[in-house]
């Protein structure tokens, strides 16, 4: 199976009242409507993109201990994933099927990330109940998301909506600003150089983790400076 199929059937689902938390129409249009803005916005082209040199960072992780890019690219290159948070299934289905994956990153010479701006102790519960081997970063306010140029502020309406679901980001990411990255996928290079990159501001759209392999085996060839 792969990881859109389950994104797509949680879809259906919502749209079609079958989900656990059954939105209202009214809910689903501000969704729906929220989501239209942010790709009309153009949001996505102004993203790092391949050849760009992405920005070093340090965050925590679920255990409050420093971890940075440096580090993460000792092993040679770096598979980073923007991620929303805890309380976005879609994201959740997201690293799933990257820790899936994970085992053939390694053996690549790469490392696998999250980040996401929500707190760390939303982080270890990521990693617990997504059952993920690779660490889940914590990044305040979105500020290494928006040095990717992936930073976006949620309506209003939208926060409303998610926290009637149960999301109050305003605690999930200790921050009421209300934003988060736009999802995103790249694969760095040890040379710190972008050699992959996936943005969609739909968040329901995610590329299959398979496709980071090629790129990994390139890197590790010497074919991708």
């Amino acid at each position: 199976m792969k990881l859109q199929d389950k994104p797509d059937a949680m879809r259906e689902d919502v749209e079609n009242g079958r989900f656990p938390l059954v939105p209202t129409r009214e809910q689903l249009d501000t969704m729906s409507q929220a989501t239209q803005a942010l790709i009309d916005s153009g949001q996505a082209d102004f993203a790092l993109k391949a050849g760009d040199t992405a920005p070093e960072f340090t965050l925590q992780d679920a255990n409050r201990s420093t971890v940075s890019s440096r580090e993460l690219l000792a092993p040679g290159s770096l598979v980073a994933t923007f991620y929303r948070g805890i309380w976005c299934p879609y994201c959740n289905y997201d690293l799933q099927a990257l820790e899936e994956v994970r085992p053939e990153i390694e053996a690549r010479a790469g490392s696998l990330v999250a980040i996401s701006p929500q707190t760390p102790a939303n982080s270890r519960k990521s990693q617990r109940d997504n059952k993920l081997a690779f660490p889940v970063l914590s990044d305040p306010g979105a500020a290494v998301a928006d040095r990717f140029g992936l930073r976006f502020s949620l309506p209003d309406d939208l926060i409303e909506v998610y926290r009637q679901f149960g999301a109050d980001l305003a605690q999930v990411n200790n921050d009421p600003s209300g934003v988060l990255p736009v999802p995103a996928r790249y694969v760095i290079g040890s040379d710190g150089v972008i050699a992959y990159a996936e943005v969609n501001p739909d968040y329901t759209r995610r590329p299959d983790p398979s496709e980071v392999l090629p790129v990994l085996d390139r890197l590790r060839a010497g074919v991708l400076a």
